[in-house]
């Protein structure tokens, strides 16, 4: 069973930045593929970013790419995202995700990834 433990959600302006973690505990993180995802209020879970075993390989929704970019330290168990020019519409819980199948596929939707975080709330304010 792997456990995975958001945080560093939190109340920022427009054009901030923040860097979400998660901690990963049980099986082995580094044989993981990892992603997070985001749910704004009254919407589905959309994909947000995904990066491969040894991260010589990410994937970003268009939504957030050049001002998002993910992160992951094997040695620590951690995955990273870190936020900049965060904007109104990026207000949602943000949840990061494990695929621990053998393929080096990067899902980027729900049924790819098989554990999920409770999530952290990050809200832009205009």
């Amino acid at each position: 069973q792997v456990q995975l433990v958001e945080s560093g959600g939190g109340l920022v302006q427009a054009g901030g930045s923040l860097r979400l973690s998660c901690a990963a505990s049980g099986g082995t993180f580094r044989s993981n593929i990892m992603g997070w995802f985001r749910q704004a209020p009254g919407k589905g879970r959309e994909f947000v970013a995904a990066i491969t075993r040894r991260s010589d390989g990410t994937h970003y929704a268009d939504s957030v790419k050049g001002r998002f970019t993910i992160s992951r330290d094997n040695a620590k168990n951690m995955l990273y995202l870190r936020m900049n020019s965060l904007k109104p519409e990026d207000t949602a819980v943000y949840y990061c995700a494990a695929d621990t199948r053998p393929d080096d596929i990067l899902p980027v939707i729900m049924s790819g990834y098989d554990y999920w975080g409770q999530g952290t709330q990050v809200t832009v304010s205009s």
